[in-house]
Formats: structure tokens, sequence, C-alpha cells
């Protein structure tokens, strides 16, 4: 049997149910997190706000002479002959979609890191883990070129490459409006009641699928606009849609939260890339948002590199 083949056989048929009225019910909120394991919030952030970071990551793009200039810069539309002039590999590290060059400018945007410490954002991490959320300073962009040997991301659960404390939870976020058709999230909801699963090699983003043969969860995803907001725990299985639209540019983020109180792996508080957080601060406004985490009195767990493959199995 084909593992790879077979782990995502079900069709992607639900939607996501709006949690947003659920904020005002801190009971209700972490009843749904606990069963569905997903949380999605329909415009929690003003739309203008992520389209600033939006347009800093397409300014960067257009830099490098990879947009295409027939259309207007925030439509996202690459020259794809350009982008082809790369490697797959160039590419593809750690499955961000773009160059480490390209990678470095954006890491540096200011407005990217702080869209992480949204206090819409915090409220529902206040709220869910009824204690002080600590924002991961380890932000993800995902900058999905329409390269000719570009993977979608497979199924997966996040926990493997984090680690540390299992009730951390990834903010997944489009920066601007991003349809099933644009290669959107899709959750298995409730997949976080089965725990760790086996995994196999994948060639997309992080290099590992789950096996879920036997799991008998629904594949959620949803039509996002900018300002929506996508929680889940990181447990939970989640993938990418393809991308069906030719030229077009996938651009979202991944922030990671926890309660302060638990353990960390401390690579969570390094950069996302090979790069120093006091070369990427160079030129930043705010002050409170460099080296914020130096005040706290972490407990670090270590990164076990065996867990990875442990319980890899076949159906």
């Amino acid at each position: 049997m084909n593992i790879a083949m077979d782990n995502d056989r079900k069709p992607v048929s639900g939607t996501f149910a709006d949690a947003s009225p659920l904020l005002g019910q801190p009971d209700r909120l972490r009843a749904r997190a606990n069963e569905d394991g997903v949380l999605f919030f329909k415009g929690l952030l003003p739309r203008a706000r992520v389209l600033e970071v939006r347009r800093g990551v397409l300014d960067i793009l257009d830099s490098f002479g990879v947009m295409d200039s027939k259309f207007p810069l925030m439509d996202g539309m690459a020259d794809v002959e350009a982008v082809n002039r790369y490697s797959s590999e160039e590419l593809q590290w750690n499955g961000v979609g773009v160059t480490l060059e390209m990678y470095h400018r954006i890491q540096k945007l200011e407005a990217f890191h702080a869209l992480a410490h949204s206090p819409e954002i915090l409220a529902i991490f206040s709220t869910l883990f009824d204690e002080k959320p600590f924002p991961h300073p380890r932000n993800i962009g995902r900058v999905m070129l329409p390269h000719r040997e570009a993977k979608v991301t497979p199924s997966h659960q996040d926990f493997l490459h984090i680690q540390g404390a299992s009730n951390t939870w990834t903010c997944w976020m489009p920066l601007g409006d991003v349809s099933r058709q644009l290669g959107g999230l899709a959750v298995l909801k409730g997949s976080h009641q089965a725990g760790l699963l086996g995994v196999s090699s994948n060639p997309g983003a992080g290099g590992l699928e789950s096996i879920l043969c036997g799991l008998d969860y629904d594949w959620q995803t949803i039509d996002y606009e900018a300002g929506d907001v996508l929680v889940f725990h990181s447990h939970t299985v989640h993938k990418s849609m393809p991308n069906q639209i030719p030229g077009q540019i996938r651009l979202s983020c991944d922030y990671r939260y926890q309660p302060v109180s638990e353990v960390i792996e401390p690579s969570s508080l390094m950069p996302h890339g090979p790069y120093e957080w006091d070369e990427l601060y160079e030129g930043w406004a705010n002050e409170e948002l460099k080296h914020y985490w130096e005040s706290h009195e972490f407990r670090f767990t270590e990164f076990d590199h065996a867990i990875r493959w442990q319980k890899e199995k076949i159906c």
C-alpha cells in the first residue's frame, strides 16, 4: 500500500463554524477547543492591518523580479517564468517557498512580527489557557510561489516539529484572501484526540506526513479572507490544499502560542532561519517587540529527534 496516497482520500467537505460569538463565553470556547482542536474566527483582525503585511512581503518579492508587472502588486500574481529560473531547492528551504535571501528580508519586517502580538489574538489565548499566553518569537512566513516543482504541505501535526508543551497552539493566518482554489489550509477536526500519529516521509514542507488510516474525522476548510484567523492544537492534523490558480502566490503566516507556565523547547525562541535577532531588528521602531522573552523564567525541555519516527507504522 502506498501510504502517502492512501492518507488523504477522504474529501475536504466540511466548513468551519465561526467561534467569534464564543469569545465572551470562556467555558463554551474551551469546550469547543477541547472537542474540535481547532477554532476559526471570521474577520477577527482589521483587514488593513493584515494587508499592510501583505504589501510588505509583495514589495520584497517585487524587488527580486518575481512579480508580474501586468497586474496590480496586491493581486499577488507572479512572473512564472522568473520564478522557474530558480531551482526547487532554492525555493524550498524549510517549506517557506522562497530563497533564503528573500526570506531574510521578510523576517526583517517589523509589521510581520508585530501582527503576532495583536491584542485580538492574545485575548483568544488568554481565554483558552486561562492564564497569560506566551507568543513564540519564531514566526514563520509561507510564500508559496507558483514553481513548476512546488509541493503541497502534507497532512501533519505541528508538535513533531515544535515539541515543548503539547498545549501549544498554532495561529494560521492568510495574508490576503485565500480561497479553496488558491490552496487554503484544511484541518482534520477533532484529530488531536488521537494523540501523536505515525509518520512517513513526504517531499512537502516539513518532510513528514501523518499516517491517517483508521481515523474517523472530517476535513474542514473555508474561503479565507484577510482578517480571518484559524487556531489549532499542536496535535491537530492539517494540510494545505493544492493551488489551482495559475500564477497566483499564496501568502500566509504561522504564529504559535502556549501558556507561559509550561515547558518550551529552546529553538522556539530563535529566529525562523539561519539569522540573528539583532540583524533582523535593524530599523525597528517598537522596542517592546525586541527580545521580549528575556524577562521570562522558562522551564526548558530538549528537542527529542527520536519522537519523529518512533511511532512509524504501516497501515
